[in-house]
Protein backbone atom coordinates (compact mmCIF):
# COMPACT_ATOMS: atom_id res chain seq x y z
CA UNK A 1 0.00 0.00 0.00
CA UNK A 2 1.56 3.19 -1.16
CA UNK A 3 1.15 6.83 1.17
CA UNK A 4 -0.89 8.77 1.92
CA UNK A 5 -2.15 5.97 4.23
CA UNK A 6 -5.86 5.74 5.89
CA UNK A 7 -6.57 6.38 9.53
CA UNK A 8 -7.84 2.37 8.76
CA UNK A 9 -4.50 0.98 7.86
CA UNK A 10 -2.85 3.22 10.44
CA UNK A 11 -4.75 1.88 13.46
CA UNK A 12 -4.42 -1.42 12.26
CA UNK A 13 -0.68 -1.26 12.57
CA UNK A 14 -0.57 0.80 15.89
CA UNK A 15 -2.90 -1.54 17.26
CA UNK A 16 -0.38 -4.73 16.80
CA UNK A 17 2.25 -2.64 19.18
CA UNK A 18 0.49 -0.68 21.21
CA UNK A 19 -3.37 -1.42 22.60
CA UNK A 20 -6.00 1.32 20.98
CA UNK A 21 -7.60 1.33 24.24
CA UNK A 22 -4.70 2.52 26.45
CA UNK A 23 -2.91 5.80 25.46
CA UNK A 24 -0.16 6.95 27.93
CA UNK A 25 2.44 7.88 25.57
CA UNK A 26 2.64 11.36 23.59
CA UNK A 27 0.46 12.47 26.79
CA UNK A 28 1.47 15.81 28.33
CA UNK A 29 1.57 13.95 31.53
CA UNK A 30 3.91 11.30 30.40
CA UNK A 31 5.93 14.57 28.74
CA UNK A 32 6.07 15.80 31.97
CA UNK A 33 7.77 12.41 34.15
CA UNK A 34 10.00 12.62 31.32
CA UNK A 35 11.20 15.34 31.42
CA UNK A 36 11.60 15.07 35.64
CA UNK A 37 13.35 11.90 35.34
CA UNK A 38 15.52 12.74 33.10
CA UNK A 39 16.48 15.60 34.90
CA UNK A 40 17.16 13.32 38.10
CA UNK A 41 19.29 11.41 35.87
CA UNK A 42 21.68 14.28 35.35
CA UNK A 43 21.77 14.86 38.59
CA UNK A 44 23.81 11.81 39.53
CA UNK A 45 26.75 12.80 37.70
CA UNK A 46 28.66 15.80 37.89
CA UNK A 47 30.50 17.27 34.88
CA UNK A 48 33.31 19.43 34.30
CA UNK A 49 33.61 20.63 30.27
CA UNK A 50 35.47 23.16 28.01
CA UNK A 51 34.30 26.35 28.40
CA UNK A 52 33.35 27.08 24.92
CA UNK A 53 30.94 23.36 24.94
CA UNK A 54 27.43 23.50 25.29
CA UNK A 55 26.76 21.49 28.71
CA UNK A 56 23.21 21.24 27.75
CA UNK A 57 23.92 19.88 24.11
CA UNK A 58 26.60 17.60 25.69
CA UNK A 59 24.17 15.80 28.39
CA UNK A 60 21.19 15.60 26.34
CA UNK A 61 22.62 13.99 23.30
CA UNK A 62 24.94 11.54 25.97
CA UNK A 63 21.77 10.37 27.58
CA UNK A 64 19.72 10.20 25.04
CA UNK A 65 21.44 8.47 22.02
CA UNK A 66 23.86 7.11 24.53
CA UNK A 67 26.88 8.37 22.98
CA UNK A 68 28.42 11.47 21.98
CA UNK A 69 31.64 11.86 19.57
CA UNK A 70 34.60 13.80 20.48
CA UNK A 71 36.55 15.28 16.81
CA UNK A 72 38.81 18.40 16.31
CA UNK A 73 37.71 20.45 13.71
CA UNK A 74 38.90 23.48 11.74
CA UNK A 75 36.45 26.15 12.54
CA UNK A 76 35.60 25.31 15.91
CA UNK A 77 38.32 22.79 17.25
CA UNK A 78 37.79 20.20 19.68
CA UNK A 79 33.95 19.93 20.19
CA UNK A 80 31.17 17.38 20.76
CA UNK A 81 28.96 16.40 18.05
CA UNK A 82 26.27 14.40 17.64
CA UNK A 83 26.81 11.37 15.23
CA UNK A 84 26.68 8.27 13.83
CA UNK A 85 28.60 5.37 13.37
CA UNK A 86 29.63 2.91 10.60
CA UNK A 87 32.09 -0.11 9.95
CA UNK A 88 33.26 -2.95 12.41
CA UNK A 89 36.25 -4.10 13.50
CA UNK A 90 36.93 -7.71 14.39
CA UNK A 91 35.37 -6.80 17.71
CA UNK A 92 32.45 -5.79 15.75
CA UNK A 93 32.94 -2.49 17.34
CA UNK A 94 32.01 0.61 15.06
CA UNK A 95 35.22 2.09 13.01
CA UNK A 96 34.41 5.61 11.62
CA UNK A 97 31.95 8.26 12.85
CA UNK A 98 29.62 10.25 10.28
CA UNK A 99 29.09 13.89 11.86
CA UNK A 100 26.82 16.48 9.43
CA UNK A 101 26.47 19.86 10.99
CA UNK A 102 25.18 23.08 8.94
CA UNK A 103 28.00 24.93 10.30
CA UNK A 104 30.49 22.25 9.85
CA UNK A 105 31.42 22.33 5.91
CA UNK A 106 30.89 18.81 4.22
CA UNK A 107 30.43 15.53 6.12
CA UNK A 108 32.99 13.88 8.67
CA UNK A 109 33.99 10.47 9.06
CA UNK A 110 36.96 10.68 11.41
CA UNK A 111 38.04 7.18 12.39
CA UNK A 112 37.52 6.44 15.92
CA UNK A 113 40.31 6.54 18.53
CA UNK A 114 42.45 7.73 15.37
CA UNK A 115 40.75 11.13 14.52
CA UNK A 116 37.72 11.07 17.18
CA UNK A 117 36.45 9.43 20.05
CA UNK A 118 33.19 7.96 21.54
CA UNK A 119 32.26 9.32 24.64
CA UNK A 120 29.54 5.56 25.75
CA UNK A 121 26.77 6.06 28.87
CA UNK A 122 26.24 2.55 28.02
CA UNK A 123 28.53 -0.32 26.54
CA UNK A 124 25.97 -0.74 23.90
CA UNK A 125 25.47 2.61 22.08
CA UNK A 126 22.19 3.15 23.18
CA UNK A 127 20.58 5.84 25.31
CA UNK A 128 18.51 5.53 28.32
CA UNK A 129 15.52 6.75 26.60
CA UNK A 130 13.50 3.58 26.99
CA UNK A 131 14.19 3.51 30.99
CA UNK A 132 12.93 7.02 31.13
CA UNK A 133 9.68 6.32 28.99
CA UNK A 134 8.72 3.02 31.21
CA UNK A 135 8.86 4.73 34.25
CA UNK A 136 7.78 8.03 32.77
CA UNK A 137 4.14 6.58 31.40
CA UNK A 138 4.21 4.41 34.93
CA UNK A 139 3.84 7.18 36.80
CA UNK A 140 1.57 8.56 33.98
CA UNK A 141 -1.01 6.24 34.29
CA UNK A 142 -0.92 6.42 38.40
CA UNK A 143 -1.07 10.04 38.34
CA UNK A 144 -3.79 10.30 36.16
CA UNK A 145 -5.70 7.59 38.12
CA UNK A 146 -5.07 9.68 41.52
CA UNK A 147 -6.52 12.52 39.91
CA UNK A 148 -9.75 10.63 38.62
CA UNK A 149 -10.18 8.77 42.07
CA UNK A 150 -10.04 12.36 43.88
CA UNK A 151 -12.88 13.64 41.20
CA UNK A 152 -14.65 10.55 42.12
CA UNK A 153 -14.67 10.74 45.87
CA UNK A 154 -16.39 14.38 46.05
CA UNK A 155 -19.67 12.56 44.35
CA UNK A 156 -21.31 10.11 45.40
CA UNK A 157 -24.63 10.45 43.50
CA UNK A 158 -25.78 9.87 40.03
CA UNK A 159 -28.11 12.47 38.22
CA UNK A 160 -31.13 10.96 36.07
CA UNK A 161 -31.93 13.51 32.90
CA UNK A 162 -35.09 13.37 31.11
CA UNK A 163 -33.65 14.57 27.68
CA UNK A 164 -30.25 15.69 26.18
CA UNK A 165 -31.14 19.75 27.43
CA UNK A 166 -32.01 18.33 30.85
CA UNK A 167 -28.50 16.77 30.92
CA UNK A 168 -26.35 19.85 29.84
CA UNK A 169 -28.20 21.87 32.59
CA UNK A 170 -27.35 19.50 35.41
CA UNK A 171 -23.88 19.31 33.81
CA UNK A 172 -23.99 23.09 34.55
CA UNK A 173 -25.36 22.77 37.86
CA UNK A 174 -22.53 20.48 39.01
CA UNK A 175 -20.22 22.99 37.38
CA UNK A 176 -20.96 25.46 39.39
CA UNK A 177 -21.58 23.65 42.27
CA UNK A 178 -17.99 22.40 42.16
CA UNK A 179 -16.94 26.03 41.70
CA UNK A 180 -18.11 26.83 45.02
CA UNK A 181 -21.32 28.17 44.92
CA UNK A 182 -22.98 28.39 48.42
CA UNK A 183 -26.32 28.17 46.54
CA UNK A 184 -27.47 26.70 43.09
CA UNK A 185 -31.27 27.54 41.56
CA UNK A 186 -32.29 25.37 38.69
CA UNK A 187 -36.02 25.25 37.11
CA UNK A 188 -38.22 23.10 39.10
CA UNK A 189 -39.63 21.82 35.61
CA UNK A 190 -36.45 19.61 35.54
CA UNK A 191 -38.02 17.16 38.18
CA UNK A 192 -39.18 13.98 37.36
CA UNK A 193 -42.75 13.94 36.91
CA UNK A 194 -43.41 11.67 39.36
CA UNK A 195 -41.83 14.27 41.87
CA UNK A 196 -38.88 11.35 42.92
CA UNK A 197 -35.48 12.63 43.97
CA UNK A 198 -33.25 14.13 41.26
CA UNK A 199 -30.27 13.01 42.62
CA UNK A 200 -30.06 9.42 43.29
CA UNK A 201 -27.40 8.01 45.84
CA UNK A 202 -24.98 5.67 43.44
CA UNK A 203 -22.38 4.96 47.20
CA UNK A 204 -22.24 5.98 50.49
CA UNK A 205 -18.81 4.61 51.96
CA UNK A 206 -16.34 7.19 50.14
CA UNK A 207 -13.54 6.29 52.08
CA UNK A 208 -13.80 3.23 50.75
CA UNK A 209 -13.49 4.22 47.21
CA UNK A 210 -10.94 6.49 48.17
CA UNK A 211 -7.49 4.97 46.96
CA UNK A 212 -5.67 7.78 46.27
CA UNK A 213 -3.26 8.04 49.13
CA UNK A 214 -2.47 4.52 47.95
CA UNK A 215 -1.72 5.36 44.22
CA UNK A 216 0.35 8.65 45.22
CA UNK A 217 2.37 5.66 47.33
CA UNK A 218 2.63 3.55 44.35
CA UNK A 219 4.17 6.48 42.45
CA UNK A 220 6.54 7.43 45.15
CA UNK A 221 7.49 3.93 45.06
CA UNK A 222 7.89 4.01 41.24
CA UNK A 223 10.12 7.20 41.49
CA UNK A 224 12.24 5.22 44.31
CA UNK A 225 12.89 2.23 42.23
CA UNK A 226 14.15 4.75 38.72
CA UNK A 227 16.06 5.77 41.63
CA UNK A 228 17.62 2.94 42.30
CA UNK A 229 18.13 1.77 38.67
CA UNK A 230 20.32 5.02 38.01
CA UNK A 231 21.95 5.12 41.38
CA UNK A 232 20.77 8.10 43.47
CA UNK A 233 20.35 6.66 47.49
CA UNK A 234 17.24 6.25 48.51
CA UNK A 235 15.17 4.54 51.21
CA UNK A 236 13.35 1.32 51.15
CA UNK A 237 9.62 2.74 51.95
CA UNK A 238 7.98 -0.64 51.78
CA UNK A 239 9.39 -1.74 54.90
CA UNK A 240 8.29 0.18 58.16
CA UNK A 241 10.76 -1.90 60.66
CA UNK A 242 14.40 -0.84 61.19
CA UNK A 243 16.86 -2.23 58.61
CA UNK A 244 19.90 -4.41 59.12
CA UNK A 245 23.10 -3.17 58.45
CA UNK A 246 22.69 -5.92 55.49
CA UNK A 247 19.91 -4.57 54.34
CA UNK A 248 21.50 -1.23 53.67
CA UNK A 249 24.15 -2.43 52.25
CA UNK A 250 22.25 -5.09 49.84
CA UNK A 251 20.07 -1.86 48.91
CA UNK A 252 23.13 0.09 48.59
CA UNK A 253 24.82 -2.15 46.05
CA UNK A 254 21.47 -2.89 43.78
CA UNK A 255 21.61 1.16 43.74
CA UNK A 256 25.11 1.78 42.50
CA UNK A 257 25.37 -1.58 40.11
CA UNK A 258 23.97 0.11 36.95
CA UNK A 259 25.19 3.23 37.68
CA UNK A 260 28.70 2.27 37.86
CA UNK A 261 28.68 0.24 34.33
CA UNK A 262 28.02 3.80 33.23
CA UNK A 263 30.74 5.55 35.13
CA UNK A 264 33.53 3.04 33.96
CA UNK A 265 32.25 3.70 30.83
CA UNK A 266 32.22 7.53 30.53
CA UNK A 267 35.73 7.40 32.71
CA UNK A 268 37.30 5.25 29.86
CA UNK A 269 35.79 7.32 27.11
CA UNK A 270 36.95 10.75 28.98
CA UNK A 271 40.37 8.72 29.54
CA UNK A 272 40.59 8.50 25.40
CA UNK A 273 39.67 11.61 24.62
CA UNK A 274 42.34 13.42 27.38
CA UNK A 275 45.13 11.60 26.13
CA UNK A 276 44.35 12.34 22.61
CA UNK A 277 43.25 15.94 22.61
CA UNK A 278 45.26 17.09 25.90
CA UNK A 279 41.76 18.03 27.78
CA UNK A 280 42.78 18.55 31.11
CA UNK A 281 39.71 20.30 32.03
CA UNK A 282 37.15 17.33 31.06
CA UNK A 283 35.77 15.15 34.01
CA UNK A 284 33.27 13.68 35.64
CA UNK A 285 31.90 12.49 39.75
CA UNK A 286 29.61 11.64 40.88
CA UNK A 287 27.08 14.20 42.32
CA UNK A 288 27.08 13.06 45.63
CA UNK A 289 30.89 12.68 46.81
CA UNK A 290 31.73 9.50 47.88
CA UNK A 291 35.29 8.64 48.15
CA UNK A 292 35.07 4.85 47.26
CA UNK A 293 33.01 5.32 44.17
CA UNK A 294 34.97 8.88 43.44
CA UNK A 295 38.75 6.40 42.87
CA UNK A 296 36.98 4.57 39.90
CA UNK A 297 40.45 4.57 37.77
CA UNK A 298 39.68 3.57 34.18
CA UNK A 299 43.31 2.73 33.58
CA UNK A 300 45.66 3.34 30.99
CA UNK A 301 44.12 3.02 27.83
CA UNK A 302 46.27 3.01 24.42
CA UNK A 303 45.23 6.03 21.90
CA UNK A 304 46.93 6.92 18.39
CA UNK A 305 46.39 11.00 18.68
CA UNK A 306 45.35 12.70 15.48
CA UNK A 307 42.98 15.12 14.06
CA UNK A 308 40.29 15.47 11.30
CA UNK A 309 40.55 18.10 8.95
Amino acid sequence: MSAPYSYEFINSYNAAIEPSTVHCRNTNLTWFFKRYLLERVFSVFKWTLPETWSMDYFRYVLYMMGYIVIVNTDSFGVIPQIAGLRGYNVFYQPTHAIITNPLIKGILEPEIDTQCVVIKLTPDYCGISDLISYYAEMMAVAGEAAGMNLINSKLAYIIGAKNKAMAESMKKLFDMVQSGNPMVVYDKNYAPEDQAPLLELFSQNLEQNFIAPDILLSIRKLENEFDAKIGLANVNSEKKERLTNDEVAANRDETYSLAEVWMESLKYGIKKAKDMFGLTDFNVEWRFKDDARNSLDPGTVPVRSGNIQ
